[in-house]
């Protein structure tokens, strides 16, 4: 049985009950939407940058995927776009399919094997798409990105997933945000993309991008929430049990917006990430010691330390 069927058969039965949603719906109304306005009744009084979805069929999602994708990246957004459940439409609101240079078996993060349903030649036309983290970086890949967009609703990243767009040169002179532990080598990577640090996501245009993991799901919500309003997204919310509101604030990120490093907690200066001092490679410059995540972020800090002390 299919999981929206699960969820469908449950209400029908009476186990999902109303009563606790509508508190959901009350604290998610009292936060506001995301560049919107609420009124006095709690209820949307007009959605912010909407999306106008099918009149009949469904939005077809493509994620794009390739080696070492990393699993919440796009799991976290698949599971909220296979929830949303819309009361008088007969077909899903969203159709979900991945896709790669090749429908060979791909390794995401942990061991977990996919066989892509599309390749890039063969993927229907997408209006919604989602790129992880991974580690493709092909020219083929690149191209493939840059055709959707033209067309898109939305491109969306997540994590580190920013660099793999940002190659493309599609987010230029836009705004855009990415994993706290890559603020540092995405500035430094792409000058001419404005940075947000601490935003649990970015919307430019039709491209966004989301903060690392967990922040999909939040970038995803919001969404839902542009093509079918607060209401679908809270209902999904709720369906999933996921209490996070990121989706309703796109800067509570905030907290890893000012990290620094110390001599307690020092962090990597190539990546920001948080090292431990007894077993983390050392370099030493201008009388202070450095520690890093990985031999290789300390063969490049010993290059040139000044651009990154300097970053």
């Amino acid at each position: 049985m299919k999981r929206r069927d699960l969820l469908q058969g449950a209400a029908a039965f009476g186990l999902l009950a109303a009563a606790p949603f509508s508190a959901a719906r009350r604290v998610f109304a009292s936060a506001g939407p995301a560049g919107g306005t609420t009124g006095t009744d709690g209820k949307q009084s007009s959605r912010p940058n909407p999306l106008t979805p099918p009149a009949q069929g469904s939005i077809p999602v493509a994620f794009l995927l390739s080696e070492g994708s990393v699993i919440i990246d796009f799991c976290g957004p698949w599971e909220v776009f296979q929830d949303v459940n819309i009361p008088g439409r007969q077909d899903a609101p969203f159709r979900l399919y991945t896709v790669a240079e090749t429908t060979q078996p791909i390794r995401a993060s942990g061991g977990m094997k996919i066989v892509p349903d599309y390749t890039l030649a063969s993927a229907p036309a997408p209006k919604v798409v989602v790129i992880p983290a991974q580690g493709g970086r092909g020219a083929p890949t690149l191209e493939w990105i840059r055709e959707s967009a033209k067309s898109a609703d939305v491109i969306m990243s997540v994590c580190t997933g920013a660099f793999l767009l940002a190659q493309t040169g599609l987010l230029a002179g836009r705004a855009a945000t990415t994993h706290h532990n890559g603020y540092r080598e995405f500035a430094m990577a792409f000058p001419d993309i404005r940075l947000k640090r601490g935003a649990r996501f970015v919307e430019d245009g039709n491209l966004a991008s989301a903060g690392g993991l967990s922040s999909g799901i939040d970038l995803a919500l919001r969404v839902v929430e542009r093509y079918y309003g607060r209401e679908a997204a809270t209902k999904t919310a709720y369906q999933m049990e996921y209490q996070g509101q990121g989706w309703l604030n796109p800067d509570s990120n905030m907290v890893y917006a000012t990290r620094k490093s110390t001599d307690a907690q020092p962090l990597c200066p190539v990546c920001s990430m948080e090292v431990d001092p007894k077993t983390a490679p050392r370099s030493a410059y201008q009388g202070r010691s450095y520690y890093f995540c990985m031999p290789e972020h300390k063969a490049l800090f010993d290059a040139t330390p000044a651009r990154y002390l300097d970053a």
